[in-house]
């Protein structure tokens, strides 16, 4: 599965210098406005679309492969940010906002493009750098115009970053991001297309959260996740039955909220772990919340499990074999594509819960870690939806420290392996992470490229 340094753009020079270009455009762009100039433009399909006209490109790369890369935008790259979005935004809605948007086209024609690259679909020609650069040349005039579509094309902009290389640098993969989002006013419930981008991005940060293992917590606070609720209440706690309360109302209106519900719990369960981490190992203060350490976490924990309980039935699977002698984990399908991540979430914020559980709490954390771990594997098993696969990099490591067992290991080391090749996200770097954990590292052969999906 090695790919050659050449045909790696987070291999190349160029790439590191390109994302540099792209933070300072994006920070010396921001730096110029404020809030109070700024009105929000409804980004939308606009009434009569103009269409592509490939002719006119700014970039040398023939017509028919930038034909070529939208049509693998639309088919393949989409599908896998929309995984929480019944509207499909990013299949329908920007490919459409992108033809009046330069900028949003060549992101777009980037991710795809390095999409194809990497999953070994074009021989010979790598143009996603030239892309990925024409985007970043054109975004800069478009963060100057107040253009809300800017967000959509740095979003995406980031996740090609994410998607190309390793992520223990996420955090200046998502910093420009955070602060467009914050300027903007655009958060988790915005509407539209902006929602859904926000979500995306929302996905990205959880990604870089698992990765820093408490290091690090996100870089856009979780409170600025949801609207301005009822910020005059006195003690967390209060202010957190009332977002669980926002998310519950919303969660009954649509599946993608239920879904996207669950990331934000997960986001919260990774900052705790920060704090936690920064009190016993660095002796800060928690500034942010006064409460004790186990107060903190059974209110976390009883959140995790409202969401749970309150799954809509499509948000619940359809089928749970659980002790089939046949099956290496438990086989555990789900008719919603929303639903198969946001359960996977929840059981792997769980691992994280009963790591750092509290004295007292009265749980046995080594059979219940073990027991959502071996969910987490059961889910990426039954369900190989794309979308699903990329999001499901961080939570197999999560489950996969936990296993002893060699075929079990070594299945979870094929899904990995699976989602590299078919998705074209960097996936084996964590693989390698677990062969440290298991003692494993550079003596096995995982056979990547055996069937995966078939029991």
């Amino acid at each position: 599965m090695a790919t050659r340094a050449s045909e790696d753009p987070s291999m190349d020079p160029r790439f590191h210098n390109l994302h540099e270009e792209l933070r300072s455009v994006l920070f010396n762009g921001l730096s110029g406005l404020s809030p109070t100039q700024l009105h929000l433009v409804k980004v939308g399909a606009p009434e009569a679309s103009p269409g592509l006209d490939f002719s006119s490109a700014t970039v040398k790369i023939p017509q028919a492969r930038l034909v070529r890369y939208l049509q693998n935008w639309i088919i393949e790259c989409a599908p896998q940010l929309d995984k929480f979005d019944e509207e499909q935004h990013f299949q329908i809605e920007v490919p459409i906002v992108a033809q009046r948007s330069p900028a949003l086209l060549y992101a777009i024609l980037a991710f795809s493009s390095r999409q194809m690259e990497r999953r070994g679909m074009v021989q010979g020609c790598y143009d996603s750098l030239e892309l990925y650069q024409e985007s970043i040349r054109l975004l800069a005039p478009a963060i100057q115009a107040k253009d809300s579509v800017t967000l959509v094309t740095a979003c995406i902009l980031a996740v090609f970053e994410l998607m190309s290389s390793e992520t223990g640098n996420w955090r200046r993969h998502v910093e420009g991001c955070a602060s467009l989002f914050q300027v903007f006013g655009v958060h988790g419930f915005s509407g539209g297309l902006l929602q859904a981008v926000f979500w995306c991005y929302a996905r990205m940060e959880l990604c870089g959260s698992f990765t820093s293992d408490g290091a690090e917590t996100v870089v856009l606070a979780v409170e600025k996740w949801v609207p301005d609720l009822d910020r005059s209440v006195i003690y967390p706690e209060d202010g957190e039955k009332i977002v669980r309360s926002f998310f519950h109302e919303k969660s009954r209106e649509s599946h993608d909220a239920h879904a996207n519900w669950a990331i934000y719990l997960c986001a919260r369960v990774c900052d705790l772990k920060f704090r936690r981490t920064s009190y016993l190992e660095l002796g800060r203060t928690d500034s942010s919340d006064k409460r004790p350490f186990s107060q903190q976490w059974q209110q976390l924990w009883e959140d995790l499990h409202f969401w749970l309980d309150k799954r809509p039935a499509a948000m619940r699977p359809m089928i749970l074999v659980d002790d089939d002698v046949q099956l290496d984990f438990p086989s555990i399908i789900f008719p919603h594509w929303a639903a198969i991540s946001s359960n996977q979430v929840y059981h792997a914020a769980c691992i994280l819960m009963l790591e750092m559980q509290p004295p007292g709490s009265g749980l046995d954390p080594q059979t219940l870690s073990l027991w959502h771990a071996r969910q987490v594997c059961g889910i990426s098993c039954a369900n190989p939806h794309p979308g699903s696969m990329v999001n499901s990099i961080q939570p197999l490591y999560t489950a996969g420290r936990l296993l002893t067992h060699r075929g079990e290991r070594q299945k979870v080391a094929q899904l990995l392996g699976a989602i590299e090749r078919e998705t074209g996200w960097a996936a084996l770097w964590r693989l390698r992470d677990l062969e440290i954990e298991w003692g494993y590292e550079g003596v096995v052969d995982w056979g990547h490229d055996s069937t995966v999906f078939a029991k």
